[in-house]
C-alpha cells in the first residue's frame, strides 16, 4: 500500500511543477496550438495556448514508477516487475507517438503532424511488439504477464483468442491487441477536445483501476489458491502504474483545468490510452473496462457513427463529432460540458468497481458454499 501511496505522490508533485515550466517555455517560443476553423467558435481564442503538456504526465507516471520501486527494494528487496515494465513501455511507446505528431505541429510547422498512415503503423509496431512481450515471462507458476483469453473480470475460459498457440491463431491475437490498443489511444485521444476533459476523466479510470488492482493483489493466486483469487500476475505493480496516473493526471488538469494554460497534446492522450489499454490486458478486464472507461467509448463511437452516417446517408447525426463538440454547438457553456461528462465518467468507473467487487463476493459466496 505504501509504495501505491508513494507513487501517487509523486507523480502528482512531478506533473504540478513540470507543467508550469513547459508552459513558461512554450509561451517563450512562440509555440502553440492551432485550432479547427470548422470547431466550435468558442474555441477560437485557445489558439496559440502551449500545448505537449503530455510531457509532464508522462515524467510523472515514469518518476513515481521509478522512484516508488527504488523504495521497495530498499525496504522489501522487490521493487520492479516485468508486468510493471511492459505497461510503462506501452505507455511510453504511445507517448512517443504522440510527441512526434505534436513536435512536427509545432516545429516543423505541419499542422496535421503525423498523417493517419504513420500514426497507424507506429501503433501497429507497437501492438505486435506489446502482444509478442505480454506472453513471455512465466513466473514460478507459469503465470504471464498477459494472457491469450479474452476476459471480462477474469479470463474467459471458453474464448482463447490464440485458439490454443496456431500460428493462425497468434496473428488474430495480434489483430485484437493493436485494435484494442488503436481504440483506446484514439478514444483518449478524441476526448481530449475541452478544457480538463481528458485528464479529469482519465484520473477516474485510474483510480477506478487502483482499487480494482490492489484489490487483485489483496487476493491473489500467487499468495494463497482460495476461493475467489485472482490469476494476475503483478497485480501490484499494476495498481503502483495506475495510482502514478491518477496523481500525474490530477497534477496537470490543476493548469489545464478552464481556462487551459496548457493541452496535453496527442503527447499525452496517446500514451495515457496506452496506459488504459495496458492496464486492461494486463489485470485481465478487457471487457470490464468498456464500463469504466464508459466515456471514452461513447466519444469514439459519436466519431465512428457520425462518419458511417455521413457516408451512407449525406446525414449527420451530431451537430459535431466528437459529441462534446454537439453539446458546445447546442449553446452548452464549456464547463458546463466538461462537468457533466466527469459525471458520466465517474458514473462508468463506479459501475465497473461495483460489478468488479459484486463478481468477487459471489465467487467467493459460490466457490466457499459446502
Amino acid at each position: 500500500m505504501t509504495q501505491i501511496i508513494i507513487a501517487g505522490i509523486v507523480a502528482f508533485l512531478v506533473a504540478i511543477f513540470v507543467t508550469p515550466m513547459l508552459i513558461r517555455y512554450f509561451s517563450a517560443e512562440g509555440l502553440g496550438q492551432e485550432i479547427r476553423e470548422d470547431g466550435p467558435r468558442s474555441h477560437l481564442r485557445k489558439r496559440g495556448t502551449p500545448t505537449m503538456g503530455g510531457i509532464a504526465i508522462i515524467s510523472g507516471i515514469t518518476i513515481a514508477y521509478l522512484v516508488q520501486g527504488f523504495y521497495g527494494l530498499a525496504t522489501t528487496g522487490s521493487g520492479f516487475s516485468v508486468t510493471g515494465w511492459i505497461v510503462l513501455g506501452l505507455t511510453l511507446a504511445l507517448g512517443a507517438t504522440g510527441f512526434a505528431d505534436d513536435y512536427i505541429k509545432l516545429f516543423k510547422g505541419r499542422n496535421l503532424g503525423l498523417n493517419k498512415t504513420a500514426k497507424l503503423l507506429a501503433q501497429l509496431a507497437i501492438a505486435i511488439v506489446f502482444g509478442v512481450v505480454i506472453l513471455q515471462f512465466p513466473d514460478d507458476l507459469g503465470l504471464t504477464p498477459g494472457s491469450t483469453n479474452l476476459s471480462f473480470i477474469r479470463d474467459i475460459d471458453t474464448i482463447d483468442l490464440a485458439i490454443g498457440g496456431s500460428i493462425v491463431g497468434l496473428v488474430l491475437f495480434l489483430v485484437f491487441i493493436y485494435i484494442l490498443i488503436a481504440a483506446w489511444s484514439n478514444a483518449v485521444n478524441l476526448t481530449d477536445g475541452l478544457d480538463g476533459l481528458a485528464a479529469g476523466s482519465t484520473a477516474m479510470v485510474m483510480g477506478a483501476y487502483t482499487l480494482i488492482t490492489f484489490w487483485q493483489f489483496r487476493n491473489s493466486c500467487q499468495v494463497e489458491v482460495e476461493a475467489g483469487c485472482y490469476a494476475v500476475r503483478d497485480p501490484l505493480d499494476l495498481a503502483v502504474l495506475a495510482a502514478a496516473g491518477l496523481g500525474a493526471c490530477v497534477g496537470f488538469l490543476w493548469w489545464n483545468a478552464s481556462p487551459a494554460k496548457i493541452f496535453m497534446g496527442d503527447t499525452g492522450s496517446l500514451a495515457l490510452g496506452g496506459l488504459v489499454a495496458g492496464l486492461s490486458v494486463a489485470s485481465r478486464t478487457e471487457l470490464l473496462m468498456i464500463i469504466v472507461g464508459a466515456l471514452f467509448v461513447m466519444e469514439a463511437a459519436s466519431v465512428v457513427l457520425q462518419v458511417a452516417s455521413f457516408r451512407s446517408t449525406g446525414k449527420r447525426i451530431f451537430r459535431m463529432a466528437p459529441f462534446h463538440h454537439h453539446f458546445e454547438n447546442g449553446g452548452w457553456n464549456e464547463v458546463t460540458v466538461v462537468v457533466r461528462f466527469w459525471i458520466i465518467a465517474a458514473l462508468g468507473a463506479l459501475g465497473g468497481v461495483a460489478i468488479f467487487y459484486g463478481e468477487w463476493l459471489s465467487s467467493t459466496a459460490s466457490l466457499g458454499a459446502p
